[in-house]
């Protein structure tokens, strides 16, 4: 669910699932119809999903185990570490499982267009399931051109953490110049200039500060109605770059640089931020289970990401993604998947269980205010930026992945001085966007 890890994944999915697109129809008989009764035979269903760790799949068994009291006639036969290539794979061949777990919605365009995964909108219809449990924002990941084909499962939040310790009794800033000027203070140097600790590494090379998380900082949009792309004439991406360029150049390109390379694997107990040689970082709720379990002497706050200072009503609100459930094209139950992908997706208890164990924010609004969810201070930020309508998501495009790497490389291209023209160098992401989408859009 991590995106900066995924983000190379989906770039080829592309390629696969054009390839997979067939004619035919893309909802297949079993669709249920409102107020009738379930069909109770027997069945054995399959589900794939990408879950691998060990706490990750005893949290899913014990969701499962809610279903499996719930409709004791349909057995749930799961293949875990699935990924979506093999999900695509097995459409093409005509051998899909029943339901479908992606931890990217990267892909959901690619899914919904080609027809790779069912439209769920007569599901919805059939069971009543009013799509207003779900934050609004959620849409956006979850539909492409107006065709819902998956349902969010779990969600992604990205918020600032903070070192007490480093930050020395101040408080998380809430805007821009606050967290600028807060980076500066906290950084330590040796009497050679090089960084022994930062306040803040404001590089987009850092970790989680890829633009779909930073953008809400500043409201920037990705996109204009048509799928066209909006950064060159969106004046918020060019304000938060000026940004993040003149904080670069105060620490000195290659000074950061120097010191981001000395960080070990974002993923392990040697984060900087947990090793204490970074006072503030942007990075998701399921930081909370790592600090947690390799830094549990590590004291520690949560707080929004901090604004543009001429936007002070985005604060509160942030990036959010998450993992998304649907039934491929030629399931063989629909029925009893639509069963499964509406109790994982709509049920607050399991949505409950599955958060409680691996910390991610559940996706529904009566599972937020569940009295059975674990809400210490440090995860309740990222539960609030999640219910905030201030929160902002990467709207299903057919080239996700491609629209995502083409301005992460400007962003490095222009802290690194590499590139000198901040509006040539975004004139040229929105071409690079702009030729793609022409090339994509009529497959």
């Amino acid at each position: 669910m991590r995106s900066s890890l995924l983000l190379a994944a989906a770039a080829g999915l592309a390629v696969l699932a054009s390839a997979a697109c067939t004619a035919g129809n893309e909802t297949a008989p079993g669709v249920p119809s409102a107020g009738s009764t379930p069909n109770r035979e027997p069945v054995t269903i399959t589900m794939w999903h990408g879950f691998s760790a060990d706490n990750e799949l005893k949290a899913f068994d014990d969701a499962l185990a809610g279903f499996r009291a719930k409709y004791p006639w349909i057995t749930v036969k799961t293949t875990k570490a699935v990924q979506d290539d093999q999900i695509i794979q097995s459409v093409r061949g005509g051998n899909p499982p029943d339901v479908a777990l992606s931890f990217t919605t990267d892909s959901v365009a690619t899914f919904c267009k080609t027809g790779l995964f069912q439209d769920l909108a007569p599901y919805l219809s059939g069971s009543r399931i009013d799509t207003a449990i779900f934050p609004k924002v959620i849409a956006d990941y979850t539909e492409y051109q107006g065709k819902r084909c998956v349902m969010p499962m779990l969600a992604d939040t990205y918020g600032l953490y903070y070192n007490k310790k480093l930050m020395k009794g101040a408080p998380p800033p809430k805007t821009l110049s606050e967290l600028a000027d807060l980076a500066k203070k906290l950084t330590v140097r040796d009497k050679d200039g090089a960084i022994k600790v930062a306040g803040f590494n404001p590089s987009a090379q850092m970790y989680e500060n890829v633009p779909i998380h930073t953008a809400p900082m500043t409201g920037a949009k990705w996109t204009n109605p048509d799928g066209t792309s909006a950064i060159g004439g969106d004046p918020a991406w060019k304000q938060f770059m000026t940004w993040q360029k003149d904080l670069v150049d105060w620490f000195g390109y290659d000074n950061l640089e120097k010191f981001r390379k000395t960080f070990g694997d974002e993923f392990s107990a040697d984060n900087p931020f947990m090793k204490g040689r970074v006072a503030m970082a942007i990075d998701g709720e399921w930081r909370n289970a790592m600090l947690a379990a390799d830094a549990p002497g590590l004291e520690y706050g949560t707080a929004p990401l901090p604004v543009a200072d001429d936007k002070p009503q985005l604060y509160g609100g942030g990036f959010i993604a998450g993992t998304v459930i649907g039934i491929p094209r030629g399931a063989q139950h629909n029925t009893a998947a639509w069963e499964l992908v509406k109790y994982l997706t709509t049920d607050t208890d399991a949505l409950v269980t599955l958060s409680n164990a691996i910390r991610n924010v559940p996706s529904t609004l009566p599972a937020l205010q569940s009295p059975k969810l674990d809400k210490d201070p440090n995860f309740q930020t990222f539960l609030d930026i999640f219910a905030n309508p201030a929160s902002t998501t990467l709207p299903a495009h057919i080239n996700s992945a491609f629209n995502q790497q083409t301005l992460q490389e400007a962003q490095e291209a222009w802290e690194s001085g590499r590139a000198t023209d901040l509006d040539a160098l975004l004139a040229g992401v929105d071409k690079k966007i702009n030729d793609k989408l022409k090339l994509t859009a009529g497959g």
